[in-house]
């Protein structure tokens, strides 16, 4: 870092959040005034009120310029998806154990006001409420399904035509919508919906042009009040790039970062949705870095400034989540996902100077946001990959790696065309995507505990913490009478919530597509102008979403236990096994006693450990699992986009952690309300031979179907990566695990007493950055329980 850059930095860690109220009296205001209109027009007209209205401010020293909020990191709030959590939380935000907002009373009471308005008939959570029948919320009130974060939230997940937009500029798709309009013929049956839209679209485009060239004008006032003759030149430059930029095509390197700035910011205002990620950032700017630096208007290390200045903006986008998203997402995270590396739409490798500037960037700021990944191929420079290793070894997290050789068939698999296959970005977690061309939550759907639909398969179907039986089951434990009986009631209660998680998706995309379609958004998503829809309507080339599936590896250990220790060994039957379960191993009047069993199941073969007994189990049931998934559609199927099929994701985040505590002691040997696995990773100290292992049974997987993103979590001491025989020993890893057909791995290098000892004195470990999922936080900012679960993953010595 540079001196600017450290004082941003330093500047931003030492602002503690704040609500803002702002967008939500604006929004409210828009929707008032405009509520004869249809209902994407009236959200334009809301968007143009915000964007016009809202605080605008240049903080000392920026180069990038424009606040989501009056503060930064302030979050404002979006009371179109929901009010009531939030009256039911406000006082309780600023005592929060983690991811705490600070607000007044004033603020509060003006909340309160703004409220009355939102009736539950105009937000998406109440809506979605409401449409949900019995059995929906009994199986959310259980823990077997969960859709909650995206029913209070904008749907998010997705990655804007960034090129699109510093080719032509905005200007340039108000013109192409206005060419739209006038093609329409007015006998057509679709002529009126895809009037309004269009019409929308030109109103929020023209609003995020007039946005930025507000700050032009405050850059000028700034200006011309500046003593200090270099700032006041910055600020000059500043408000002659405000100007011509969304609005025109850029034309330097600083205009188009100060462009892909503005798309990024103004997707934040107007929607609640996360994961909006700037994806191949290395890619689109590249033009421009390369054409300044060859034609002397700018340097290298002028160029990593900028970036740097654009790496901090990202951490000042910030959002309020009900305590019990939080629970799953916690540390503040947006999923702003900026990937590097990989190939070009032609199969050729794209790495370039841009790629180890945003690797230098990274590491100079150690920051949560971008969420920054790399892509790796066959031919993937050696020199990229030994960057990337050193700056995992950093023990920031970053970068986490995506296999193209993985990915991209995978992709292709979908449907998705070869050019834009190679192509792909990641947004959020680990989802793949296509720039501009992929509809909203290409994976953020509902959330599916598998361990907890296999809890009740063991009872009849039943819940024993409710006692809700949804689906009558096969039995019980001490009815089968072979692993085979085990395997049926499983696919029975599997069926059944899977076929429950598809209607809750629907339910939230109807009630999206009515309440909050987005016109900004679908402006830069092809092909929703030339169709005349929004996103959520069908209007992009692709649209498959998904679900995120918890407790894989406890399923594939459950399994195996059962199999070995009841059906072929005889160590016990199924009548002591569901007692144990039943009693949570505390039973010590039975033979054998409860934590004799208990061990018993722990000893049994472990998915992470290169085992095939239970390697292939899991292989088998992740496999039906998917086969299931695939056959449902979205509400978009057969309306335009290709795909509108379901494509599920490992993609836990944190809510194995909370999850975890609805689910009772289970046969792989966990006790009740023990966190779960995340992703596809091992279940916590079950991986006893070693991080090869874990990756050769990651590799059995048929990962090549899990094009909603798989997710594998590693932890290694520092001590396994030290000098550079440490680096190449990650490197040739990396190499292997993407030879074995792995999708994605991240790591965290940093040893369990570090962890605790910031635990113990967090004013100590301010900055220490960990990945906590498919992202990463402060260690320090989030919950115990969950920095309790980071430290109980198995921690990898040595590279063997």
């Amino acid at each position: 870092m540079n001196a600017r850059t450290r004082k941003l930095k330093d500047e931003l860690l030492a602002i503690e959040p704040r609500i803002c109220v702002e967008r939500a009296r604006l929004v409210t205001d828009g929707y008032k005034a405009n509520e004869a209109l249809d209902t994407v027009l009236r959200r334009a007209k809301a968007f143009e009120k915000i964007l016009t209205e809202m605080s605008v401010y240049i903080h000392p020293g920026e180069l990038i310029v424009g606040n989501q909020a009056s503060r930064p990191r302030a979050a404002p709030i979006f009371p179109e998806y929901g009010v009531r959590w939030i009256e039911k939380e406000l006082d309780d935000v600023p005592r929060r154990l983690t991811d705490r907002f600070l607000i007044s009373e004033e603020d509060k009471e003006q909340l309160r006001n703004i409220f009355e308005y939102w009736t539950p008939d105009r937000t998406t959570d109440d809506r979605v409420i409401a449409l949900m029948p019995e059995e929906l919320r009994k199986a959310e009130e259980m823990g077997a399904v969960d859709a909650i974060w995206l029913r209070q939230n904008g749907p998010g997940h997705f990655s804007p035509d960034f090129a699109k937009v510093l080719s032509r500029g905005l200007s340039g798709i108000v013109t192409e919508a206005r060419e739209e309009l006038e093609r329409l013929d007015i006998v057509e049956p679709d002529y009126v919906s895809r009037k309004v839209f269009l019409e929308s679209v030109i109103i929020a485009l023209n609003a995020a042009i007039t946005f930025a060239r507000r700050f032009s004008k405050l850059a000028k006032d700034l200006a011309d009040a500046e003593r200090e003759a270099p700032r006041r030149a910055e600020l000059e430059k500043i408000a002659q790039i405000c100007y011509w930029v969304p609005a025109n095509p850029a034309r330097t390197f600083y205009e188009a970062i100060q462009s892909v700035w503005f798309i990024q910011l103004i997707l934040q205002i107007l929607d609640n949705g996360h994961s909006i990620s700037p994806g191949r950032f290395d890619q689109y700017l590249y033009p421009f870095y390369e054409r300044d630096l060859r034609e002397g208007r700018m340097t290298r290390d002028e160029a990593l400034e900028l970036v740097e200045c654009f790496w901090i903006k990202l951490n000042w986008i910030n959002k309020l989540r009900s305590w019990h998203s939080t629970q799953y997402t916690a540390g503040y995270p947006m999923f702003q996902n900026l990937v590097v590396g990989g190939q070009t739409p032609d199969g050729r490798d794209a790495t370039n100077e841009l790629s180890y500037i945003c690797i230098e960037a990274t590491s100079n700021l150690a920051l949560p946001q971008p969420s920054f990944s790399a892509r790796y191929h066959g031919n993937c420079p050696e020199e990229f990959l030994q960057k990337c290793c050193e700056l995992i070894k950093r023990g920031i997290g970053f970068p986490a790696f995506y296999n193209d050789e993985v990915i991209i068939p995978s992709l292709l698999n979908r449907g998705i065309s070869r050019e834009d296959a190679y192509d792909y970005c990641v947004v959020g977690c680990p989802e793949p995507s296509v720039h501009g061309k992929w509809a909203y939550r290409c994976n953020g759907g509902p959330f599916v505990i598998a361990l907890k639909i296999f809890e009740m398969a063991l009872n009849n179907g039943a819940d024993p913490r409710t006692g809700y039986q949804l689906c009558p089951g096969k039995g019980d434990l001490t009815t089968f009478k072979s692993f085979q009986d085990v395997i049926e009631a499983w696919n029975t209660q599997r069926d059944y919530y899977v076929g429950l998680h598809v209607l809750y998706d629907h339910i939230n995309d109807e009630v999206f597509k009515e309440l909050v379609p987005d016109p900004f958004a679908s402006a830069l998503v092809a092909d929703c102008i030339r169709r005349g829809k929004s996103i959520i309507e069908g209007g992009a080339i692709y649209d498959l979403v998904g679900g995120q599936t918890v407790g894989l590896a406890n399923l594939a250990n459950s399994l195996a236990a059962i199999k070995k220790l009841v059906f072929e060994d005889g160590l016990i039957t199924g009548v002591q096994l569901i007692h144990a379960l039943a009693t949570n191993f505390e039973d010590e009047e039975t033979r054998p006693k409860g934590e004799e069993i208990r061990q018993m199941l722990l000893n049994a073969p472990k998915y992470g450990n290169d085992d095939d007994y239970v390697d292939l189990l899991a292989k088998q049931v992740f496999l039906e699992y998917l086969q299931k998934y695939e056959k449902y559609k979205n509400p978009r199927y057969g309306k335009g986009p290709i795909g509108g099929t379901f494509s599920p994701s490992t993609a836990t985040v944190a809510a194995n952690v909370p999850f975890g505590k609805k689910v009772g002691a289970t046969p792989d040997g966990r006790k009740d309300g023990e966190e779960l696995a995340d992703g596809i990773s091992p279940q916590y100290g079950t991986d006893v031979e070693g991080p090869t292992a874990v990756i050769k049974s990651v590799g059995k997987l048929d990962n090549i179907l899990v094009s909603g993103g798989n997710l594998l979590n590693l932890k290694f001491t520092p001590s396994a990566f030290e000098g550079d025989a440490g680096t190449r020993n990650l490197a040739a890893f990396i190499k292997t695990f993407c030879q074995l057909k792995g999708f994605h791995v991240q790591f965290n290098v940093v040893s369990s007493d570090t962890l605790r000892e910031a635990q113990k004195h967090p004013e100590r470990h301010r900055n220490l950055l960990v990945r906590v999922a498919a992202y990463a936080a402060f260690f320090t900012s989030l919950d115990k329980e969950i920095q309790d679960a980071i430290i109980k993953r198995t921690e990898h010595r040595a590279m063997h």
